[in-house]
C-alpha cells in the first residue's frame, strides 16, 4: 500500500513510520514545511490547502495531526490551536480524499484518523464501548467536531476510522516522562479519589492497531484504541509505583489538581472513561500488552 501520515513527527507517528515501512509499505508524510526529503510532501492544513494530486494515488491515510494536548490549563488560545489544528488537518485530508474518490473511484481507499476516548466525557463506573454517547465537557466537544470532520471522505465512499486512544504508555510517552520522573523521586501516589478509571493503551499495541486497521475491510467508524483492561488510577499509580520500585504514598488532593490544571484537570486527571475496545477485539486483533504491568515495564525498560 501506499500510505500518507500527518503527525509523522510526533511519538505515535514517528513509531508508526517506520513500523509500515518495515511491513512493505510505501509511506509519504505530509510535512508544513519545505520537505527536505524524497518520502515528504508538503500540505498548509491551516489554511486547508493541499495539492488535489498528492492523494490521487495513495491507498491509505493515517491522520495524526493535531495540537499536543499538555497537562497545562486551558486558556483561550489554547483551547483554540486544540481544536482548530484538528479540525483543519482533518477537514483537508477528508475533502483531498473525497476529492481523490472522484477521479478514481475504483481505487479502495481507507482514512485512519485519531481521536480520543475523552469523546465519552466522565463515564464513572460505567463500561464504555464505542456506541455510548458523547460528553459535555471541552475535550468531549472537541472529539465530536474532530470526529465529524472525516465526514467529507465516508460520504465519498472512503472507508473512515476514528480511533479514539487512551493513554499511551512507553518510551518517551509524555505520560511515562512526567509521572515516571515524579515516582522515581518517591513523590507519586493516587490523584484525587484515585477511584477514576485512567484507559491506558501501551504504545506497542497502539502501533500494531493502527496497522491491523488499514487492512481490517470490515471495520468503519470509531474504535476504542485502549487497552482490554482500563484500571483506576490508584491501580495505576500503585503499578507505576512497582515498577520504579519506590512508594506510592503522596496523594494528590483534588483541590490541587484543579487549581494547578483547571480544566485539564477535572476532564483528564480526576475524571475517567472505562473503555473497552471491544469493536478492535471483536475484528480479531490480539493484544500486546493485555494488562498494565506489561506495558510498564516494557514503557520503563523493566524485566
Amino acid at each position: 500500500m501506499k500510505i500518507a501520515v500527518t503527525g509523522a513527527s510526533g511519538l505515535i507517528g514517528s513509531t508508526l513510520v517506520p513500523a509500515l515501512r518495515a511491513d512493505g509499505h510505501e509511506v509519504v508524510r505530509l510535512v508544513r514545511r519545505t520537505p527536505r526529503t524524497a518520502d515528504e510532501d508538503r500540505w498548509d492544513p491551516q489554511h486547508r490547502r493541499i495539492d488535489p494530486t498528492l492523494l490521487l494515488d495513495v491507498d491509505a491515510v493515517v491522520n495524526l495531526a493535531g495540537t499536543p494536548i499538555r497537562p497545562r490549563p486551558f486558556t483561550e488560545g489554547y483551547r483554540r490551536d486544540l481544536l482548530t489544528s484538528r479540525l483543519d488537518s482533518t477537514t483537508t485530508i477528508s475533502e483531498a480524499l473525497a476529492a481523490a474518490a472522484a477521479v478514481d473511484p475504483r481505487r479502495r481507499r481507507v482514512l485512519v484518523s485519531a481521536s480520543a476516548v475523552g469523546y465519552y466525557g466522565d463515564t464513572g463506573d460505567r463500561v464504555v464501548e464505542e456506541d455510548a454517547p458523547p460528553g459535555e465537557d471541552f475535550l468531549a466537544r472537541v472529539c465530536v467536531q474532530w470526529e465529524e470532520a472525516t465526514r467529507p471522505a465516508s460520504d465519498a465512499g472512503v472507508r473512515v476510522v476514528t480511533v479514539r486512544t487512551g493513554l499511551v504508555i512507553g518510551r518517551g510517552a509524555m505520560l511515562v516522562q512526567i509521572l515516571g520522573t515524579i515516582f522515581r523521586f518517591g513523590l507519586g501516589g493516587r490523584m484525587g479519589s484515585g477511584r477514576q478509571f485512567w484507559p491506558w493503551v501501551s504504545l506497542a499495541d497502539e502501533i500494531s492497531a493502527l496497522q491491523f486497521l488499514l487492512t481490517a475491510d470490515d471495520v468503519s467508524g470509531p474504535v476504542n484504541l485502549t487497552g482490554p483492561e482500563p484500571v483506576r488510577n490508584s491501580e495505576f499509580v500503585r503499578e507505576l509505583a512497582r515498577a520504579v520500585r519506590r512508594p506510592a504514598v503522596l496523594p494528590v488532593p483534588a483541590p490541587a489538581i484543579r487549581l494547578a490544571l483547571g480544566e485539564f484537570g477535572r476532564s483528564s486527571v480526576l475524571a475517567g472513561q472505562r473503555a473497552v475496545p471491544a469493536r478492535l477485539q471483536a475484528a480479531g486483533y490480539e493484544f500486546r500488552h493485555g494488562d498494565l504491568p506489561s506495558a510498564l515495564r516494557e514503557a520503563l525498560g523493566r524485566r
